[in-house]
């Protein structure tokens, strides 16, 4: 195919809007139940409207938007089920990358997992918690290229982006972020040291921490959840 300036152009508003959308989403600028219009995003950017419907295609596709035929566009709600499903996929296939690593882990490995938690405890002692979330994702992206599946880490990406939004009604950064850095210590040392299952239950515990934020923000914002799955 040919390739024509109109073409760059939509795809740039398409990634655009995209990004936009997506940052206002996973922080809650924009929350569960939120409408959205075509028309006004379309006009906000100054693009056309085509562009905006594939955006929100590529949001609805990550579980973030809800498209309605003939009605608004909604910021999808949470699912309970779709979380659980989420969080089953991510557990089995992170198992698996956690064993992987701790049978291949090199001294190449293990200095890469050592300076990761160093930039980690980093940010900590200097209160710099807006970019713990980066490095969250980079931790977890390495673990995948030790165990020599760096391209898993993208099915790990989309299922960890699905639930990210509800972390941020959760516990404050300032709170979580010494419980997840013990996590990744925690993995980390038993990756190094060649333990699979240990490492395997390190991960575990890691992803079980939603559990009570899960709970409690459902207590305490029953709208922001989907009650047609009850």
């Amino acid at each position: 195919m040919v390739e024509t300036a109109q073409t760059w152009d939509r795809r740039s508003g398409v990634d655009l809007v995209t990004n936009h959308l997506y940052e206002e989403i996973v922080s809650l600028r924009l929350l569960p139940g939120a409408k959205i219009s075509e028309a006004e995003i379309a006009a906000r950017f100054g693009i056309s409207r085509q562009p905006v419907r594939d955006a929100f295609t590529r949001l609805a596709n990550l579980d973030l938007l809800q498209i309605r035929p003939q009605k608004a566009t909604e910021v999808r709600r949470f699912s309970i089920k779709a979380i659980e499903t989420s969080r089953f996929v991510r557990a089995s296939i992170e198992a698996e990358v956690l064993r992987r690593a701790a049978g291949l882990c090199d001294a190449k490995g293990a200095q890469a997992l050592d300076e990761a938690l160093e930039q980690q405890q980093a940010l900590l002692t200097n209160g710099d918690y807006c970019d713990f979330g980066e490095h969250d994702y980079a931790f977890h992206k390495l673990l995948c290229e030790i165990a020599g599946v760096p391209n898993v880490f993208d099915v790990i990406q989309t299922e960890k982006a699905k639930v990210d939004r509800l972390c941020m009604l959760g516990l404050s950064k300032e709170d979580r972020m010494p419980l997840l850095i013990d996590d990744h210590t925690a993995i980390a040392t038993h990756i190094k040291a060649g333990e699979p299952e240990k490492a395997v239950e390190a991960g575990k515990l890691h992803l079980s921490r939603l559990d009570y934020t899960i709970e409690s923000i459902r207590e305490r914002n029953a709208a922001y959840f989907d009650d047609e799955e009850e």
